[in-house]
């Protein structure tokens, strides 16, 4: 945000995603004006099962071809988390290539290893004490972040939740204008506060300002006679 200039800003995070925007709103409140988050890690909700698994048996994963390391992340990450097969297929194409560059096996062995829960879990307690709007857009049929959790923490940032029935984990990319639309409320309701925060502060200002009557206007003149 420094790098480019920006004061502030309204976090929109999934996943991993999500687990930062959470992390830099209770150490950094000043820096976020809102939160939308979608299918995110939170609390203990990661690393997943299978994640653990591959991250245990990691010197044989590092080991496997990329042929076959491409039909796993494949069929186990993205057709498990995508409820639109189309979008299955174009995300990872997308995401692929990156993988492949810098070690296939190897690259995913060393990104799941770097998964702490401690960085989620060291600041569960103070999510209920976030001062910060927040919207929450929850696959129902995620198998990865189960929506128990998308309930636990809309109910401690006091946010509403969008439930889509039969969507999985990549929300943001099935379901991209429910994500669109959750941050654009989010957005009118922060101009809308900002804007009846400013007519306060202007009648409180014009109230303090205006004119008083002197003392000699109110002087009561004594009767004659």
């Amino acid at each position: 945000m420094r790098e480019v200039g920006l004061e502030s800003a309204l976090l929109v995070g999934h996943n991993l995603g999500g687990g930062v925007a959470q992390i830099l709103a209770v150490r950094r409140p000043e820096l976020v004006r809102g939160l939308v988050l979608t299918n995110a890690v939170c609390y203990d909700s990661w690393p997943i099962p299978s994640v653990k698994a591959m991250r245990a048996a990691g010197p044989l994963v590092e080991r496997l071809p990329n042929a076959v390391m491409r039909l796993n992340l494949y069929v186990g990450l993205f057709l498990r988390g995508h409820d639109n097969r189309a979008r299955a297929r174009e995300s990872f194409a997308e995401h692929w290539p990156y993988y492949e560059a810098a070690g296939s096996a190897a690259a995913l062995v060393r990104q799941f290893r770097s998964l702490d829960v401690r960085d989620t879990l060291a600041i569960a307690d103070r999510i209920s004490s976030l001062d910060v709007p927040a919207r929450l857009v929850w696959g129902a049929a995620d198998r990865f972040q189960d929506i128990g959790y998308g309930y636990r923490l809309a109910h401690e940032l006091g946010a509403p939740i969008e439930r889509i029935e039969g969507a999985k984990h990549f929300v943001p990319e099935d379901h991209p204008e429910q994500v669109a639309a959750a941050v654009n409320g989010l957005l009118k309701r922060r101009r809308r506060t900002s804007r009846q925060a400013e007519t306060l502060r202007v009648r409180r200002l014009s109230f303090c300002c205006a004119p008083k009557k002197s003392m000699a206007a109110e002087t009561v003149q004594p009767a004659k006679g």
